[in-house]
């Protein structure tokens, strides 16, 4: 391997360790890591994050992708070929499971979504996985979400989504339990 290789290789571990440590800091309830925090983490000075980043909105960027790795690996598709009441029993199951893991990123983004085009682009990215998810394992009976079904689409990604799970589970202090039964629930009475 060249200096040159090693250098690059290096690099790269570095940027990984600073998304990590943002990622985990976010995981952890800290909501807006500052630059030192993240920094102390990833084991970094802080010349050495902005000499990787630019600025915030690079650090952003990269975070919220790794956020999105995660919850692909979390994902789990719904056989469309199941029969209807277990495909919506397995389908809650699974979108609480990721609602929760996501929580924390849900958190610390709609802190700054005002602020930032990462974070609004990916919760666009958010939005469009949940409503491609519904499509996938639904789309047998509504059909495509477009059209006359669009709003029978609209109504389950608000049931699924994670503003409705932490007002149940926060505002309105639901269960884990109580919340998935309402979710599932909602699904049954919309798509039964």
């Amino acid at each position: 391997m060249s200096s040159i290789d090693g250098r690059v290789a290096r690099g790269e571990r570095t940027r990984r360790a600073i998304v990590d440590a943002h990622t985990e800091l976010v995981r952890e309830g800290v909501l807006r890591p500052t630059a030192q925090l993240v920094a102390d983490r990833a084991g970094v000075s802080i010349r050495t994050l902005w000499s990787n980043f630019s600025d915030v909105e690079a650090l952003l960027q990269a975070s919220t992708r790794r956020w999105l790795e995660l919850d692909t690996s979390w994902w789990e598709p719904v056989d469309p070929a199941l029969p209807l009441d277990e495909r919506i029993t397995r389908f809650c199951d699974r979108r609480a499971a990721r609602v929760e893991l996501m929580a924390p990123a849900a958190r610390s983004a709609a802190l700054g979504e005002p602020f930032s085009p990462a974070l609004r682009d990916s919760r666009r990215q958010h939005v469009e996985r949940l409503l491609s998810d519904l499509e996938h394992t639904f789309g047998p009976d509504l059909g495509p979400r477009s059209g006359a079904r669009s709003a029978i689409y609209a109504e389950l990604f608000v049931i699924a989504s994670w503003p409705t799970w932490q007002t149940m589970t926060e505002d309105l202090a639901l269960t884990r339990e109580q919340a998935l039964a309402a979710m599932t629930d909602g699904f049954r009475r919309l798509l039964g």
